[in-house]
């Protein structure tokens, strides 16, 4: 209850966070007033939670339809900048700016009037300025990828400062400063999991989780697998697992991986919901059930995962496309666990034949293409099952599943990376870090001499380690962007073949050379232009100063 009440209080300070003065400076009585409000360690809960508030939600998951794994079918501003088509006057690009700012400026009002609170229990006031400490961090981290150099304020400012009408800090500098943060916000968090009524607040490990993050970004190798190694060493960690390898990855995303279960220990960070209080939409979005599915799996993530022989589907003798079905067959099982398959219990309620020939319409058996109020319809001819409650999907805003900001998984795929980028890969590092995601499901190892055998490279294979762990989690477009992979992007978004289902041959479907649907076709990447988002100009109209960046 406590914890509800402290949520609910924290939604108002949000509103009204930051110094409020009239002009005969009296004590405001319509906002929080520093003059009043920073007394005791109750008030700095509540502000810090306030801070919680505004992370990202649901819109991490949006964040994939910045890249090529998904798209959403007709009017998600992320989608549009994604496929490096966009103005410079874009929505999203200038409310991106907008909100990290926001969370900066009432990060720093915070860190500025802590000190004289009181507090119930030694060290809770360091503790919760920690706290803070990495949500700025994290705030500044999606800056810098979004737009490069941007001004760097430590400081609560007020509109006369000049300050705020200065030049843009280099990147490196606000990278210099984040993980001198994250260090120093480490040193005063618990090593332990957050319980209890700090169930879901930041610990030692998402500090240090989030460094790794930065790190690697950044091409800070050596750092990088520093502050995974220690997330590692903590031993407070480890993948989440049911016992069931065929659908412990699935049940993660599902009410069996909230925090608040006590069974998950892989989730570092998540923005946690709960039933009738704070909920969302997600699952509806995925598989709805009588429009456009919002997200949709495209055929270059459906390729991207290797056949249960460690191969490629290129390579692979696994591997066939004689039939829609044949596809999902002899892969790797997270394939399974994150895109519907024919015969899944699922929420779209359609199955391509009449009620009389099959009576349990939650039973999926073929996608749908054409709009009719009648079913779930697919641009690509995928649907995804990641994230999804089918019982939620006929609801609105009924979804209590938490969203996963920072998995354990990702801290291994850091670490394993930034070994690899220094040359210091081993098979046992795969071992400790790789190797454990594979086994949770059952997929054969990852080994050196195997890749070696079969001309596999190594690079290549832990990038796409990446891409089917962590797909819907927001982490694809950053991915890309820093391993100077953009022509990805620039490529038309593809789905099923053709020839599968007759409904698309001949018909008014856009279909390509090699037979596969297009969902979308006019998507460039120019370099290094679409690199970084422009400064917006709404910002630029307001402190010439900012600049801008490169071909806008």
């Amino acid at each position: 209850m406590k914890q509800r009440l402290l949520f609910i209080t924290a939604l108002i300070i949000s509103l009204t966070f930051n110094r409020c003065k009239d002009y005969l400076d009296r004590v405001p009585i319509d906002a929080i007033a520093d003059e009043t409000f920073w007394k005791n360690q109750e008030q700095l809960e509540m502000a810090a939670t306030a801070i919680y508030s505004r992370v990202k939600a649901k819109n991490t998951v949006d964040m994939e339809n910045l890249a090529e794994n998904t798209m959403w079918p007709t009017s998600n501003q992320y989608k549009d900048i994604g496929s490096g088509v966009f103005p410079v006057t874009q929505p999203t690009v200038d409310d991106e700016w907008r909100n990290m700012y926001r969370d900066v400026r009432e990060a720093n009002t915070f860190l500025k009037n802590y000190h004289n609170a009181t507090e119930n229990e030694p060290g809770a006031k360091e503790r919760l300025a920690a706290e803070v400490r990495t949500l700025r961090a994290l705030a500044y981290s999606f800056l810098v990828s979004f737009y490069g150099d941007v001004p760097l304020i430590t400081e609560p400012l007020e509109t006369d400062d000049e300050q705020i009408y200065g030049p843009r800090t280099p990147r490196s500098e606000i990278v210099d400063f984040m993980l001198a943060e994250l260090d120093q916000a480490a040193s005063s968090l618990p090593e332990a999991i957050p319980t209890g009524e700090n169930l879901g607040r930041i610990s030692k490990g998402a500090a240090l989780a989030l460094k790794a993050r930065i790190a690697l970004a950044e091409g800070r190798y050596e750092l990088a697998e520093e502050a995974a190694k220690a997330v590692m060493d903590l031993g407070v960690y480890k993948l989440y697992s049911s016992g069931n390898p065929k659908t412990s990855y699935w049940e993660l995303f599902t009410d069996a991986g909230k925090l608040a279960t006590g069974r998950n220990q892989e989730t570092i960070l998540a923005r946690m919901h709960k039933l009738d209080i704070i909920m969302h939409n997600l699952s509806r979005e995925i598989q709805v059930p009588d429009q456009f599915a919002r997200f949709v799996p495209t055929k270059s993530l459906m390729d991207s995962y290797l056949c249960a022989d460690g191969l490629p589907v290129e390579k692979s003798p696994l591997y066939s496309e004689a039939t829609y079905e044949a596809i999902f067959e002899n892969r790797d099982p997270r394939l399974t666990q994150t895109v519907v398959v024919p015969g899944d219990t699922w929420g779209g309620r359609y199955d391509g034949r009449p009620v009389s020939q099959n009576p349990d319409p939650t039973v999926f058996i073929k996608p749908k293409f054409s709009q009719d109020g009648r079913g779930s319809v697919t641009t690509t001819g995928y649907y995804y099952k990641k994230y999804v409650d089918p019982g939620a999907v006929p609801t609105y805003n009924r979804d209590d599943n938490d969203i996963h900001l920072i998995r354990y998984a990702e801290v291994l795929l850091t670490y394993a990376e930034a070994r690899l980028e220094q040359g210091k890969l081993t098979q046992q590092d795969l071992d400790i870090s790789i190797n454990l995601l594979r086994d949770r499901v059952g997929m054969v190892r990852m080994d050196l001499n195997f890749l070696a055998l079969h001309h596999m490279d190594v690079r290549a294979e832990i990038r796409r380690e990446r891409r089917v762990e962590l797909v819907l989690e927001g982490q694809r477009y950053f991915d890309v962007r820093r391993w100077k992979e953009g022509e990805r992007l620039g490529k038309p978004i593809e789905g099923v073949k053709a020839s599968w289902f007759p409904e698309l041959e001949g018909s008014s479907f856009r279909i390509s050379p090699e037979g596969y649907l297009q969902a979308q076709w006019n998507r460039r990447f120019e370099d290094p232009k679409n690199y970084l988002w422009p400064v917006p100009q709404p910002q630029i109209d307001r402190n010439p100063n900012l600049g801008q960046n490169p071909g806008w």
